[in-house]
């Protein structure tokens, strides 16, 4: 099945290059140029993937990603501007499963969109490769992509599980920055980079969450 991306720019020119050039590569693109109108479409339409800039008329691409990402299970990648860490840093921190600093490279765009589908589950709900890890009542697949503590299943987007499997792989290990942003992201870490940060900042959050209700001993 084709591939579907809904593109939320307001920018007609750059959403209509965009499309098009997404369009020769097998993807089958909508554009929506309202914040507002996106968030509807978003949960209507269920998307694959959602490239989703920042400054939109209506709703911002923040509010949208808050508004959607509990109930929206598909890929958001955030255009952000070029040097904002904190665009950055805060999209990740709503649940966006990456980011792509503005003015947008076509290739560099493609690259990331197919690195993120790669890694989601397809539309049976399952994703490729084996595996099972089990710390006591925790226990997380990624045969499913999915993580439990004891009954209760923990709400990941893709990018928060690429990152909790990584860590859970290497239990008992170190992994720095360098480490992770090469495995998850193909890149090193410049020093700057602050997404990584975002990323164990919510995953602390939602585990802290769920295993103080339980009794973990």
């Amino acid at each position: 099945m084709t591939t579907r991306i809904l593109l939320v720019e307001d920018d007609e020119r750059l959403a209509g290059l965009t499309a098009e050039y997404l369009s020769r590569n097998d993807f089958a693109v909508s554009i929506e140029g309202r914040g507002d109108a996106a968030e509807t479409r978003i949960l209507e339409e269920k998307p694959d993937l959602v490239v989703l800039d920042v400054m939109l008329p209506g709703k911002d691409g923040f509010e949208v990603c808050r508004a959607v990402r509990a109930r929206y299970p598909g890929v958001i990648l955030m255009l952000t501007a070029r040097d904002e860490d904190f665009d950055q840093i805060l999209g990740l921190e709503l649940g966006a499963d990456d980011y792509i600093a503005k003015p947008v490279q076509p290739r560099l765009l493609l690259a990331r969109i197919k690195a993120l589908l790669r890694r989601a589950p397809g539309p049976a709900g399952t994703a490729g490769g084996e595996g099972e890890l089990a710390f006591g009542r925790f226990r997380i697949s990624q045969a499913t992509r999915t993580a439990q503590l004891g009954d209760d299943s923990i709400d990941l987007t893709t990018a928060e599980f690429d990152l909790l499997w990584l860590l859970a792989r290497h239990a008992g290990s170190i992994l720095s920055r360098d480490d992770l942003l090469q495995q998850l992201r193909g890149i090193g870490f410049d020093g700057l980079d602050r997404s990584i940060d975002a990323r164990i900042s919510r995953l602390r959050r939602k585990l802290g969450d769920l295993f103080s209700r339980h009794d973990w001993q």
